[in-house]
């Protein structure tokens, strides 16, 4: 039975044909206590994933599938809002399909048949880069939230302060006063909830080209 929530713990969906091998791999699987939802193709689970974007887990699919083929499946999952990391486990492979693979960030490249623990520890490093990618979707936009209660003007004094400009030298750079600019920068500090400078610095490196982008737009 599929799981309908989004918050559920996370999953190992397989993607293969076989359905003698999703059945072996779904009792290995769940016999690390893991929740498992297999599929018989990749339209199969795009559908599933089309339902619960949201659910966090990994993807184990296989090289060779009709219709879309593993590759096909992964570039379609890397361009979803919350991308699942990928495992290949496949007897169709070949070198240059495996390094495509792992250019598009799969974990691992597995081939049939395969090592239950090599398996079992590419699921772990799967699930933990999921986790860790998760954790700094959410802080980003946890940041950008923050971005956005900035108005034009304040925008406008932020990127000056990372830059490194003294309050006066902000205030001669946009034709206003030092003390407006000083209450400004207060009221940045509070709304990006930072302390100093350097804090600053490092939130809007995380935000990329998003300052850069929305000073430019605004």
């Amino acid at each position: 039975m599929k799981s309908d929530s989004k918050n559920s713990k996370p999953a190992v969906y397989l993607v293969d044909d076989d359905p003698s091998l999703l059945k072996a791999l779904s009792r290995l699987l769940r016999s690390a206590e893991w929740q498992v939802e297999p599929f018989g193709s990749a339209e199969e689970f795009l559908l599933y994933r089309s339902r619960f974007p949201d659910a966090p887990g990994c993807a184990i699919l296989d090289f060779k599938l009709p219709g879309l083929n593993g590759l096909e499946l992964q570039e379609s999952l890397r361009q979803q809002k919350e991308p699942l990391p990928v495992i290949f486990l496949t007897g169709h492979g070949d070198i240059p399909s495996s390094v495509r693979a792992m250019k598009l960030d799969a974990v691992d490249f597995l081939t049939k048949p395969v090592c239950a623990d090599d398996l079992l520890a590419a699921v772990q490093r799967a699930f933990a880069a999921d986790a860790e990618a998760r954790e700094a979707r959410h802080r980003k936009q946890e940041l950008l939230a923050r971005y956005e209660k900035l108005t034009p003007r304040e925008r406008e004094v932020l990127v000056l302060i990372v830059r490194g400009l003294l309050n006066k030298q902000i205030a001669f750079e946009l034709g206003t006063v030092e003390r407006t600019i000083k209450a400004h920068r207060a009221h940045i500090f509070a709304k990006m909830q930072v302390q100093s400078v350097a804090e600053l610095v490092r939130i809007t490196e995380q935000l990329g080209d998003t300052v850069t982008r929305k000073k430019q737009t605004d």
